[in-house]
């Protein structure tokens, strides 16, 4: 197993990227503490874990707020005896221009989606460099890679975790922390699904952003756990500060004709 005896708090762990990658965390042999605003999903999830053989534990965590996110991670901490991997994997989307998108909705997409990561960073940060060591994962997006019409709150904010998840790997390289970041393409979750289903014709919607992929579909969750997964383990103990881009080619060029 390779996680075995590893500790893994998961943020935004009851659905699409964060659940399966709890699961996969959970497969290989880590303990893993599953936060969520969606408390009830995080703890049902939690226990669909531990009917498998896992170890998991659901945490009810607002990460829009200082307060929640200590105490999610004191929690995890005490409820695992210490936490190893940290995967800043919350977040919410926002469509909107720099003329069609409300002060509030700027505000609020840039917290959580960027201002989540430096505060649970900052919760668990001291913890690490006090045991020697940890990583941080973070989850980003192609969106924060390339420009997108009509996403400039959430592409902001992406490109920010794409730059802050650098910054924080420079300044843990001395304490044996990891930092690195995974920039998915489309994927197929809860949230993508909202998205589509909101426009005037879902269905077009949907076909258009498979087709964005040169690989012909978008992404699966478990697809983005399997990079998360190789992010946290030892064999990547020599891999920090990266952006690893998992989108089914859509960021490697423009397609034939």
């Amino acid at each position: 197993m390779r996680l075995a005896g590893k500790r893994a708090l998961v943020t935004g762990g009851a659905s699409g990227i964060g659940a399966a990658t709890a699961a996969r965390f959970a497969a290989e042999g880590a303990a893993v503490a599953i936060a969520d605003l969606d408390g009830a999903g995080a703890d049902a999830h939690a226990v669909a874990l531990r009917d498998r053989g896992g170890t998991a534990l659901g945490l009810a965590a607002d990460v829009g707020d200082d307060a929640s996110v200590s105490a999610m991670v004191e929690r995890a901490w005490d409820a695992l005896g210490g936490v190893d991997i940290l995967v800043n994997n919350a977040a919410i989307p926002m469509v909107g221009t720099v003329e069609t998108l409300a002060a509030g909705e700027w505000e609020r997409v840039l917290d959580i989606d960027l201002s989540s990561i430096y505060r649970a960073s900052r919760a668990v940060w001291p913890r690490f460099v006090a045991a020697g060591g940890g990583v941080v994962l973070n989850t980003a997006s192609v969106a924060g890679i390339v420009g997108m019409a009509g996403q400039h709150g959430y592409s902001a904010a992406k490109a920010g975790v794409v730059m802050l998840t650098r910054c924080m790997a420079l300044d843990g390289a001395a304490h044996g922390i990891r930092v690195n970041c995974v920039c998915p393409g489309f994927v197929e979750t809860p949230m993508a699904m909202a998205y589509f289903d909101a426009q005037e014709d879902p269905a077009a919607s949907r076909a258009a952003a498979d087709a964005a992929h040169p690989l012909g579909r978008m992404g699966q969750p478990d697809e983005i756990a399997a990079a998360f997964l190789y992010l946290a383990s030892d064999e990547a103990r020599w891999v920090t500060g990266t952006a690893l881009v998992i989108d089914g080619g859509l960021t490697a060029g423009l397609p034939p004709g």
